[in-house]
């Protein structure tokens, strides 16, 4: 593989070499010369990650069946290379090629986490393409946002020429062939591909757009500078998963990556709508994917990885209706290669002993639950609709299964929260200690192990909750301090999430165009890998935004009124404000909403189609 000069000898001096030289089994070579589009899929973290996501996959897969078009992958550096890279000149380069990145027509960069931001930004520094998109000439590529924090881009909107709103699988392709168009017709110039490329669904341009502000600080309005841009950008969806495309060829890394297995898109959606939780909300409506699809899937993966293990994977993986069918076929061969089936993601409420038989040749001796909230008046305030008895009863079963060990995610700062909420996640896994106990002691695994993991609330744009205000500092560290007061077991592990990210979290996540001063300022300053404790530091994002005149709390602990036009507004992602602020004010009444198995509940995203039998 051709590298940068200077590279083979750089490479010597760094963790982790392989996670830069390319030349993976199954990666995809083409002759730069004869293809019309060169696009660079970018993941802002180290390669181990990337190589982890499955979109990354995906849509490498898909734009490189298109024969005018040749993707290459390209991930952060960890700091020891970065480093290295600015001593020596070496700019940012493609896995497959070794071409910068400033080579390139279209870049994506794939924004899965708030915290990614910064690396985003760093590797285009890295690659000497300017950060702000004003700033860049006509020979740049165009920088194209896309992924979960897309839905609220404003933070970041004014670093990327375009966003992709949405399913990416044909949205991409598209842009690419608006590109290969445009320059094959001598039309070609940023502005004018950047308003064409408005006008197809799922496209946002956010130079194309004013924003303007109240005295007090609020939104007033998003307005579209000319007249055939539309007001705001519908989501796309891709509305038969039978048909989208999915590789039959995964490329196989040279070092450990973080999961190293067939991974099996079961279904897009959730039918149950916790109402903290923007997933559950913006990847609806539900879509399925047949059992006759899934195992033919993963019998090609088999035959072309070698994987011993494969993960079916959904928001609740539990919830796909056609779960038992699935696994029966999958075990008909499955057993024999002595490949393991993974099923994370399950619910208390739907956890069987019948479906732990079917998992049970995981190697792990663990389980994990998320119950999120301590006591049944918060889980029905954030409709998680499950109950403590579902909780016990799939542990016990989960015992007697031969799991000695339970991890259970839990969330403080909830709205309504109160410290006996807080006490009650103490008292629950207090319970499932007891349950352990409970089973004669023939019957039941050697050790007990409970560990409790707590986040802190994150308001999130799309959410019932997303005018709520975060906590703040203090109250949540009282909080985290009363939790560990109330466990008095040594059998209960206690681990929590520092609240001061969770902070800077809220604010990339509900910011707006004027939170991007700060996030450039901190690239400029060296940040990077905010995402890892190694890099996060939190005195500097305070300073970031003391020197830039933003105020940070005007994001998090003011919360939102609920007439008040929000950042993300210029988005529509299906669910209808109504539906949202319904499903908060039966919060506040503790009324729950049943799952969208049971009836459909009305949240409006049965407009954006999609073949599945809940939304009428």
């Amino acid at each position: 593989m051709p590298v940068p000069k200077n590279l083979s000898s750089v490479l010597k001096s760094v963790t982790k070499p392989g996670r830069y030289t390319g030349g993976e089994f199954n990666s995809i070579i083409k002759n730069k010369e004869t293809v019309k589009c060169r696009f660079a899929f970018c993941f802002p973290d180290t390669y181990e990650i990337g190589m982890s996501n499955l979109g990354v996959r995906i849509l490498y897969d898909v734009l490189n069946k298109d024969e005018d078009v040749w993707c290459e992958r390209v991930y952060a550096p960890w700091t020891d290379m970065r480093d290295k890279m600015r001593e020596y000149s070496i700019p940012l380069s493609a896995i497959e090629s070794g071409d910068p990145l400033g080579e390139f027509d279209l870049v994506g960069i794939s924004l899965q986490y708030e915290l990614c931001y910064t690396t985003a930004l760093a590797m285009l520094g890295l690659a000497n393409i300017p950060l702000w998109s004003k700033d860049r000439s006509e020979d740049a590529p165009i920088i194209i946002g896309g992924g979960p924090c897309a839905y609220n881009p404003e933070p970041v909107a004014d670093f990327f020429d375009l966003f992709n709103i949405g399913e990416g699988e044909e949205v991409l392709l598209e842009i690419s062939h608006l590109y290969i168009k445009m320059k094959e017709e001598g039309t070609y110039s940023r502005s004018a591909f950047l308003r064409e490329a408005s006008h197809i669904e799922g496209v946002y341009v956010p130079s194309l757009y004013r924003a303007e502000y109240n005295s007090d600080g609020t939104l007033k309005e998003y307005e579209p500078i000319y007249f055939d841009v539309p007001r705001t950008v519908k989501k796309r969806i891709i509305a038969d998963l039978d048909k989208a495309p999915y590789p039959e060829k995964l490329v196989m890394p040279y070092t450990e990556t973080v999961h190293d297995r067939i991974v099996l898109e079961v279904y897009r959606g959730c039918i149950r709508g916790c109402r903290f939780c923007q997933a559950g909300m913006v990847y609806r409506p539900i879509r399925e994917k047949s059992p006759e699809v899934l195992c033919k899937a993963a019998k090609c993966l088999y035959e072309s990885t070698g994987y011993d293990e494969i993960s079916l994977i959904s928001l609740s993986i539990s919830d796909y209706s056609r779960l038992p069918e699935l696994t029966d076929s999958l075990l008909e061969w499955t057993d024999e290669k002595r490949v393991s089936l993974s099923l994370p993601s399950l619910r208390v409420d739907s956890f069987s002993e019948e479906l732990m038989k079917k998992v049970s040749s995981v190697r792990t001796a663990g389980l994990t639950f998320a119950p999120e909230a301590g006591t049944q008046r918060m889980r029905d305030v954030i409709n998680k609709n499950v109950t403590e008895e579902d909780l016990l009863r799939s542990v016990r079963i989960a015992f007697r299964g031969g799991k000695s060990n339970i991890k259970l995610y839990f969330m403080d700062g909830l709205p309504t929260e109160t410290l006996d909420d807080i006490k009650g996640i103490a008292d629950l896994a207090k319970l499932v200690v007891n349950e352990y106990f409970a089973i004669p002691k023939p019957e039941r695994p050697h050790g007990i192990g409970v560990t409790i993991s707590v986040s802190c609330f994150i308001p999130k744009p799309f959410t019932p909750f997303q005018w709520e205000k975060q906590d703040s500092f203090s109250l949540l560290e009282q909080k985290q301090a009363h939790l560990r007061s109330c466990i008095t077991d040594k059998r209960i592990k206690y681990n929590y999430h520092d609240a001061k990210t969770s902070f800077i979290e809220a604010v990339l996540a509900r910011g707006d165009r004027r939170v991007a001063p700060v996030i450039a300022y901190m690239v400029k300053n060296g940040a990077m890998l905010d995402a890892w404790d190694e890099g996060f530091d939190f005195d500097k994002w305070m300073d970031a935004f003391e020197k830039c005149g933003v105020d940070p709390a005007f994001y998090t602990t003011r919360g939102f009124a609920t007439d008040e036009v929000l950042p993300w507004d210029i988005i529509d992602c299906g669910v209808t404000k109504k539906y949202l602020l319904s499903e908060r004010e039966k919060a506040y009444r503790g009324v729950t909403t049943p799952s969208c198995a049971e009836h459909c509940n009305g949240c409006g995203a049965n407009k954006l189609g999609g073949n599945n039998k809940w939304c009428k």
